[in-house]
C-alpha cells in the first residue's frame, strides 16, 4: 500500500494533473479543491502527508496549517504557491509546514521533496518512551519483538496518534481480520508496549 497524500488545490485541472502524476509514483491520492472540503477530509482518514495550496478560494492554507498544529495533527505538509514574497513562505513555516515550492513547478522536483519528506518521517517516530526507528521499534534501549501485523497497526496508529483509526483501516492490515482478532492483538500490543492504545466504541481505536 503506498503512502496517503492529501492534495489541496483549487485549481482542478493542476489537481487532477498532480494527481495522476503522483499516483504513477505509487502514491494514494486524495483531491480536495477547497479550505472547506480539505478539513472534512482530514476529519474522516489520515494521511501521510498534506500537499497544500496556499491561496484557496474559501480560505488561507497558511491558516489552515496552524489549526491543524494547535489539533495536534502533526502530518507533514508541503505548501505550493505562486506567491514569492518571503514573508508568505516565513509565515508558511513558522505555523508548521516542513517544506515549500514554488508554482510554477516540474511534478517530478514534488515527488522528490514528498520523498525526502516521508523518508524522514519514517526515520524516527516517538511516543511516550517508544521509538520507531529504522524499520524497528524500541522501548527506551530495549527492541520491541512484534509481529508483522502488530508491527503494521502499532505503526498505523503512531502515524495518527490523537486520532481514532477505525477498525477498516486496521482489518486492511491483517491477514485473518475479525473483532476478535483485533482486540487480541491490541492487548499484545499494549502488553509489550505499554501505550495508553483506547477502544472508541463501534468506531476503532485511539492512541491517546
Amino acid at each position: 500500500m503506498g503512502f496517503k497524500i492529501l492534495l489541496v488545490e483549487d485549481d482542478r485541472i493542476l489537481a487532477e494533473s498532480l494527481k495522476s502524476y503522483l499516483e504513477s509514483e505509487g502514491f494514494e491520492v486524495t483531491v480536495a479543491t477547497s479550505y472547506s472540503e480539505a478539513i472534512d477530509k482530514m476529519e474522516r482518514k489520515g494521511y501521510d502527508m498534506y500537499v497544500l495550496d496556499v491561496n484557496l478560494g474559501d480560505g488561507d492554507g497558511i491558516e489552515l496549517i496552524r489549526d491543524l498544529r494547535e489539533m495536534r495533527d502533526d502530518t507533514p505538509t508541503l505548501f505550493i504557491s505562486a506567491l514569492t514574497d518571503v514573508g508568505n513562505i516565513e509565515r508558511g513555516f513558522s505555523v508548521g509546514a516542513e517544506d515549500y515550492i514554488k508554482k510554477p513547478f516540474d511534478p517530478e522536483e514534488l515527488v522528490v521533496r514528498i520523498k525526502a519528506r516521508l523518508r524522514k518521517k519514517e526515520e524516527e517516530l516517538r511516543y511516550g518512551d517508544v521509538v520507531y526507528r529504522d524499520g524497528r521499534f524500541f522501548k527506551g534501549e530495549e527492541e520491541i519483538e512484534l509481529g508483522e501485523v502488530q508491527r503494521s497497526i502499532l505503526l498505523k496508529l503512531l502515524r495518527n496518534r490523537g486520532r481514532v483509526v477505525t477498525h477498516e483501516e486496521l482489518y486492511d492490515l491483517m491477514v485473518n481480520p475479525s473483532p476478535v482478532a483485533l482486540r487480541v492483538t491490541m492487548n499484545k500490543l499494549r502488553k509489550k508496549t505499554g501505550l495508553n492504545i483506547r477502544p472508541v466504541r463501534g468506531v476503532g481505536y485511539v492512541l491517546d
